[in-house]
């Protein structure tokens, strides 16, 4: 009877596989011909190669042409020595916040701010950013429209709502709103689902397991005092290690991490001492504070800010001048991360700027200034997946990202030109970017005749 049982077990998986192996091979395919690769790992690109994308996945990459099936749906697409590269990466996102103001976040009705996201979201998976890390902002809805093929856009790795702490970066209420009555009605903000006030291990703890509950891919948290705070300083430490470290546990046990904003010393050392896997931002660490990332294997995700970061505040205000003290430390920023090796990813944390939006790809391109054009590709594509993986089963997405390689997930741009010798052409997407897909669907093909 044992023996029988195994023999019907066997066979019902030889069964389920060969259905599975049907299945995929009655899948739309995409046949990209005669092109150049960048993997997103190596510096150098490939001699000319064919790659078949059939469903969402990487089949089969050759030096030979690949017969295909001659099925009406097969897309064949002559890349003529074009580079085909992975889908950009941004780890620092904020997809609710990138077009409104302010005042509108607080004010606009939420569907229409909800509109106004999935519109932006479009245009950023145009620009050839494949996937977002969000690390603020109530995109739950988004991201799952997004999944469902409701609105078009890149993946979300969503954070849910900022966690902050009273007068902490994130804490945009008005003095008027003071004092907090614990245990009292929520604010627009926390209404919105962008930021919540935790002002305890307690309160910090199920604020970070409602987050999770949404579907939170990782947990943020503002560590010290940030640019666009009216009410925090740069140079305050805001969370307690005990609040800390219960994000850290809530997270940890939920499978995933935390990651703190935090731009000093001192903020960073408190977040590593309770256990946070990466810190945003970093500006204006100093060497003993990169040397112990390195030893403890924390990330920094950093972001090339532009000059006109500090042009967004109003001359004289005390955030025009806390940009301006970000923007002179983050040379020697970027030379620390080089110099202890840290694991650094690539964001861009735009925020409340429709017209530095389209720039995107552009502040990529600036990190030229301190990394080879492969160098930081490699940083926008394989590494950025590698802090993606933190999440573990807590990723909607489970499959490969950031690589051009069989069984990867098909997150490919088609690029005219060699972007490892000229990384200016990532600035300009709507030009050079000449097919852009995602999850093996494609969404711009210029060459279509």
């Amino acid at each position: 009877m044992a023996m029988r049982s195994m023999f019907v077990l066997l066979a019902c998986v030889l069964a389920a596989s060969l259905d599975t192996a049907a299945h995929a091979q009655g899948a739309p395919a995409t046949v990209f011909q005669n092109v150049r690769i960048f993997d997103g790992k190596s510096g150098a690109l490939s001699a000319p190669s064919h790659v078949l994308v059939r469903g969402n996945t990487i089949e089969r990459i050759s030096a030979e042409p690949i017969p295909t099936d001659r099925r009406a749906d097969t897309v064949l697409i002559d890349g003529d020595g074009r580079t085909l590269m992975p889908g950009l990466i941004d780890m620092h996102w904020h997809a609710m916040l990138v077009r409104p103001s302010p005042a509108a976040t607080m004010v606009s009705d939420v569907g229409y701010l909800t509109l106004l996201a999935g519109a932006e979201a479009t245009d950023t998976l145009l620009r050839g950013f494949t996937t977002v890390r969000d690390l603020g902002g109530p995109t739950f809805g988004l991201a799952r429209a997004i999944d469902e093929g409701i609105v078009v856009g890149p993946r979300i790795f969503p954070s849910g709502a900022i966690l902050t702490v009273t007068s902490g970066h994130g804490d945009f209420r008005q003095l008027f709103e003071l004092p907090r009555a614990l245990g009292g009605p929520p604010t627009r903000m926390e209404v919105l689902g962008a930021a919540m006030v935790t002002d305890s291990p307690d309160e910090v703890r199920v604020r970070a397991r409602e987050q999770l509950m949404q579907g939170a891919t990782q947990i943020k948290l503002t560590a010290g005092g940030g640019v666009a705070s009216p009410h925090s300083p740069l140079d305050v430490s805001t969370f307690t290690e005990p609040e800390l470290r219960a994000a850290v546990e809530a997270a940890e046990n939920w499978g995933t991490y935390v990651t703190v904003h935090a731009y000093t010393p001192a903020a960073i050392q408190r977040a590593i001492d309770a256990g946070v896997k990466c810190v945003e931002h970093g500006h204006l660490m100093d060497e003993p504070t990169a040397k112990l990332m390195a030893e403890r294997g924390v990330w920094l995700s950093i972001q090339p800010f532009p000059d006109q970061m500090a042009d967004a505040f109003p001359p004289g205000s005390d955030e025009r001048a806390k940009a301006q003290e970000v923007l002179a430390a983050t040379e020697t920023a970027y030379g620390l991360a080089k110099k202890y090796r840290l694991k650094t990813a690539f964001g861009t944390d735009i925020l409340f700027s429709p017209a530095l939006a389209p720039r995107q790809g552009a502040l990529l391109a600036t990190l030229a200034r301190w990394y080879s054009p492969a160098e930081a590709l490699v940083m926008a594509t394989s590494t950025n997946a590698q802090l993606l993986a933190l999440s573990g089963k807590r990723s909607r997405y489970p499959g490969t990202l950031g690589v051009v390689e069989e069984g990867a997930l098909a997150d490919l741009l088609l690029v005219d030109g060699d972007p490892i010798a000229n990384i200016e052409l990532v600035a300009d997407p709507g030009k050079n970017f000449l097919v852009i897909m995602k999850d093996g669907k494609i969404y711009k093909n210029a060459l279509a005749k």
